[in-house]
């Protein structure tokens, strides 16, 4: 049989405390807000983004090179989007294009109407601040189309109403778009003067060298204006809401009576403090 070990003698004494663990440190500063958390989505969201603005088509390598992702990258993320439809390969010209399911979402935000939802309360309020009447635009083509409109009390109805489409080129909204475009796409809108024939009071550009005075005047004031263009005897002030792209992707106008005593620059002042906010709204930071 084998002896049990001795036992130590239990002794009185308290033990030492066991120190804690280290913690780690908590930093000073929180996480930097624009360093995307999910980098494959963020690099997603940039390439739809990127072909969104281009004229056609474009290759895997201009892709890689203006985005700053590793080519590798690229053809396992347009596969993806391929697979999803969201993107197209052209095999016989080697080139990347917008696939039929981004067409499908362009379809949702126009059914959805997010633009007029957000807007309507900031027109709302813009034509309470003002005292005039006040409205939202959109570009379609060489028009706009205005999607909402907030009648000042004690002010005339407008044609300015929803669902009605106007030559860009004759109003404030159609000037302050025009003006955020690049000049290559305001030439091939407006490339001769038969393309600026569309009159309505006899006023307005009839020729592309004087639309882009107007547009040069409208970036140097930071809003455009229509003095009886549109209908006779009245005036509009117009601010672009430009989206997350920094894209004009509607315009706010507000106009008031000719010979009214109004301060234009104060009602650009609102229009453009309106516009900013419904820029943020729509995701612009």
């Amino acid at each position: 049989m084998i002896p049990d070990k001795p036992r130590a003698p239990i002794s009185d004494k308290p033990r030492a405390p066991i120190p804690d663990k280290p913690r780690a440190p908590i930093p000073d500063t929180p996480p930097n807000p624009h360093k995307p958390q999910v980098p494959a989505a963020d690099q997603t969201l940039r390439i739809l983004s990127f072909l969104a603005h281009q004229r056609g088509p474009v290759a895997a390598q201009t892709i890689a090179s203006h985005l700053g992702i590793p080519r590798s990258s690229i053809y396992h993320l347009l596969a993806a989007m391929t697979a999803h439809g969201f993107v197209v390969h052209l095999e016989g010209d080697r080139r990347w294009g917008l696939g039929t399911a981004a067409f499908e979402l362009a379809g949702g935000y126009a059914r959805q109407e997010p633009l007029a939802r957000l807007g309507r309360p900031i027109v709302a309020q813009l034509a309470d601040r003002a005292g005039e009447s006040a409205h939202l635009a959109v570009m379609t083509g060489r028009d706009v189309l205005y999607i909402v409109e907030e009648r000042a009390p004690r002010r005339p109805a407008l044609i300015t109403d929803v669902g009605v489409r106007l030559p860009a080129h004759l109003t404030a909204t159609g000037r302050a778009m025009l003006a955020a475009l690049p000049r290559e796409q305001v030439l091939a809108l407006f490339p001769d003067a038969a393309s600026l024939s569309v009159q309505r009071t006899g006023r307005g550009p009839g020729r592309p060298g004087e639309l882009r005075e107007l547009l040069r005047q409208a970036r140097a004031d930071g809003y455009a204006t229509e003095d009886g263009e549109v209908t006779l005897g009245f005036r509009s002030v117009g601010v672009a809401v430009r989206d997350h792209a920094d894209w004009p992707a509607a315009a706010l106008a507000i106009t008031w009576p000719d010979g009214a005593d109004i301060d234009p620059d104060r009602l650009a002042a609102l229009a453009t403090d309106a516009a900013a906010d419904l820029s943020r709204r729509i995701g612009r930071r």
